[in-house]
């Protein structure tokens, strides 16, 4: 009760809570929200270029598709690329950084060594390289951002495991003959659980955002897909007469980041009071 009483009185994080209830609400419930979800795919050359009005009221891109439906569809697809990234991610990180920060030796060493590597190049650098040596499409997209995200999660596993590993109730687990995975996965890794939630909410809107710029890349989601990048990318050679082609996507991605990363900065102060932000 205190710590959801905590959670209440920061303002910022209930925002990016709202934002992110809200974004999934959206997803989950889009064919339904969306004004014409069928015609979201389909050609109307005659609609073509709408500026926002009743019937459209985020205007119409290059083929006359409704904009507020490919927006509200596009929200699915950016939480599932999230989820799916975050989660695969989670999945090699989590165990390698288990292992690192528990064995130490030889075998701490090659994992991190290997995590300093990757960690020494920008994420968006390396997902491009990935993404290149691989036909474009979403499911590369995911592959690309998994390959790339799962360091900063062995990172933050291997500190805390270090850390917990000289804990008392580890100590008193080793003596009476618990084994190795028994102390890992019941023990060790549900007392790190805080700071891996917390680093894969902030994930999710970096993911969605890194994806995006692949989608804007060429090198994501491929038409007809109604992705936010993608979006973006089309609507360049309508600039600035189609203002409302680029506008309405670019928010939904901002807004959606913002409220991911409100969100994890106010879970980061809940879990640990010293990295809090000031105010």
């Amino acid at each position: 009760m205190l710590i959801l009483r905590k959670f209440a009185r920061d303002i910022p994080a209930l925002i990016g809570l709202v934002i992110v209830v809200v974004v999934v609400i959206v997803a989950v419930v889009g064919p339904w929200l969306a004004p014409y979800p069928k015609d979201a795919y389909a050609s109307h050359l005659l609609q073509r270029l709408k500026p926002p009005s009743s019937a459209f009221p985020f205007g119409t891109d290059n083929l006359g598709r409704d904009m507020l439906s490919r927006v509200i569809l596009g929200a699915r697809g950016a939480l599932e690329v999230a989820l799916i990234v975050v989660g695969v991610a989670a999945a090699i990180g989590v165990p390698l950084g288990l292992v690192a920060g528990y064995r130490g030796g030889w075998v701490s060493e090659s994992i991190m060594r290997v995590t300093d590597v990757f960690l020494a190049l920008p994420q968006l650098i390396l997902a491009l390289a990935l993404a290149q040596l691989m036909t474009p499409s979403l499911e590369s997209a995911m592959i690309a951002l998994a390959l790339t995200y799962w360091p900063y999660f062995t990172r933050l596993v291997f500190a805390e495991t270090r850390r917990l590993q000289s804990a008392l109730f580890v100590d008193a687990l080793r003596g009476i003959g618990a084994g190795d995975a028994r102390i890992l996965f019941l023990h060790i890794l549900p007392n790190a659980m805080s700071p891996i939630i917390v680093r894969a909410t902030i994930g999710m809107g970096f993911t969605i955002l890194v994806a995006a710029v692949l989608g804007f890349l060429g090198m994501g989601a491929t038409p007809p897909q109604p992705d936010w990048g993608l979006t973006i990318s089309e609507s360049r050679s309508y600039l600035p007469g189609a203002w409302w082609y680029s506008i309405f996507p670019g928010l939904a991605i901002l807004v959606t980041v913002l409220g991911f990363n409100m969100l994890g900065d106010g879970l980061r102060d809940l879990v640990d009071p010293r990295l809090r932000r000031s105010r």
